[in-house]
């Protein structure tokens, strides 16, 4: 059996959890307000978003399991190579993949729009064209760029420095949130008659909910970093679970914060038929003045540093899973030898969401969309994995390291599975309030036809690696014969 390679155990508890928290929330708390608004009101959002944690903790019971069981690189990709073998590997770990790359250039693009808003006139400099109604400008690119040059340059540095940072960005940014709610609460000029109605008159209160119930695989999508950094934890894997929970707990707490603080400094209505570029910034700049859109820009800047951190670390280490699997170049898996970083799939994560600013915020916002598609699908695998895993008796266990009897686990990793599949169904049904455009449709077939080709070039070569071994690089020390 060839050397397996592995990643050094350097990150703490607390930095685990601020990966969580911290790739959760990203720039969308910050930005998005008026336009989750826009859908479902202020109260409709707030609720959609308490009903979407909930059915992520529900999900999250799955991936607590799976990774104490198998503390490995890789997470989905690994969990679908348990249950349904090799190929199912190759489908989740292509599909998350692009979410994880699409999640990083988003954020990349998220500073620069931040910096449009801010300082206008430095922007929109060096106009090159318009696509899809997005004017797009070179200092934007170079802001991008330089923003994810810096990161990879970070974690190529190693998990220990960017753990530390990822857990002072996330508490700047909670001090931040509670700080603009604080301010926009004592204002004077400030009430919550601003927040009615409470949801979208334009449709119904059930149909408003689940619309932002449907995005919440992309809302929560950070806490599934937290397997792909398993194999790096330095305490027990018992306690990746209760991190991933409490990283939900605050991630709702701080999107609710948000839409709360927004809604009340100005009448949200006209925040949404006055069509900001940035509606948030609008009304703290309006209400609080220069301390407002300071604070505001600050905690923005920590999301997106924490988003751009926790993804660019676990697309890197499911790029390296896959490739130690042989199902994608060898390249992906070397490690940097003073550092023993996989610093190729950090190098090969920048530079490809790199490629996202020249093509527009509206572009790539049809590819995330998408992604959302890819999130939900590694939710199944992980959901369908446990439920395997999970016996209802004693008689069912064949394994006894890694099966264990929980029917009331097994009952809500079924729940689990079923929820995923809801949340695909939610995205690709006509009619649902969450369907995808005909834009992220087409992004979406690319990509499938891409998997397809890209999987009929390695197949032989895949295909022709022996069960046990296969087992092995995947999983180490941890292997399980598959049901």
């Amino acid at each position: 059996m060839e050397e397996r390679k592995t990643l050094q155990k350097s990150l703490k508890a607390h930095w685990v959890w601020a990966i969580a928290l911290g790739s959760s929330i990203g720039w969308g708390a910050f930005v998005q307000p008026t336009n989750w608004m826009s859908t479902a009101g202020p109260l409709g959002v707030i609720i959609g978003f308490g009903i979407g944690a909930l059915l992520m903790m529900l999900i999250a019971v799955s991936y607590g399991f799976l990774i104490k069981s198998f503390p490995v690189s890789g997470g989905e990709f690994a969990y679908a190579f348990i249950s349904l073998g090799r190929k199912h590997a190759f489908i989740s770990g292509w599909f998350l993949s692009l979410g994880y790359i699409g999640i990083v250039a988003l954020n990349a693009s998220a500073f620069a729009l931040m910096f449009k808003y801010v300082f206008p006139a430095f922007i929109q400099h060096f106009h090159m064209y318009e696509l899809a109604g997005w004017d797009v400008y070179f200092t934007e690119v170079i802001i991008a760029s330089v923003l994810l040059a810096v990161f990879a340059y970070l974690n190529i540095r190693g998990s220990g420095l960017t753990g530390s940072m990822q857990f002072i960005f996330c508490v700047v940014m909670v001090v931040g949130v509670v700080a603009i709610t604080a301010f926009v609460g004592i204002s004077p000029d400030t009430s919550l008659a601003n927040m009615k109605p409470a949801f979208n008159t334009e449709v119904t209160s059930f149909a408003a909910i689940i619309s932002i119930v449907a995005i919440a695989p992309w809302a929560y999508v950070g806490f599934d970093n937290v397997p792909q950094a398993a194999e790096e934890f330095n305490f027990s894997s018992k306690k990746a679970f209760r991190l991933i929970i409490f990283a939900m707990i605050a991630a709702f707490v701080l999107y609710s914060l948000m839409i709360i603080a927004t809604a009340m400094a100005e009448p949200w209505l006209n925040l949404v038929n006055e069509q900001h570029l940035w509606g948030t910034g609008f009304a703290l700049q309006n209400l609080l003045g220069t301390t407002g859109i300071v604070i505001l820009v600050v905690a923005l800047s920590m999301g997106i540093f924490t988003g751009l951190n926790g993804f660019i670390l676990s697309t890197s280490r499911l790029l390296f899973a896959m490739s130690r699997a042989k199902v994608i170049p060898a390249a992906f898996s070397k490690l940097h030898p003073k550092y023993n970083t996989p610093y190729v799939g950090i190098i090969f994560t920048a530079v490809v969401a790199m490629t996202a600013p020249w093509f527009g915020r509206e572009v790539l916002t049809w590819v995330v969309d998408m992604s959302s598609i890819g999130v939900s699908i590694a939710y199944f695998y992980t959901c369908y994995t446990a439920f395997v895993l999970f016996k209802w008796s004693k008689k069912d266990v064949q394994d006894a390291t890694k099966e264990a009897v929980a029917p009331w686990k097994k009952l809500i990793s079924l729940i689990g599975s079923i929820i995923s599949l809801i949340f695909i169904s939610l995205l690709l049904i006509p009619g649902s309030p969450a369907f995808l455009g005909k834009e992220s449709l087409i992004a979406l077939v690319i990509w499938i036809l891409l998997g397809f080709g890209f999987y009929l070039f390695k197949r032989k070569e895949y295909n022709s690696i022996p069960e046990k071994k296969l087992a092995y690089l995947i999983l180490g020390e941890q292997s399980i014969e598959k049901q």
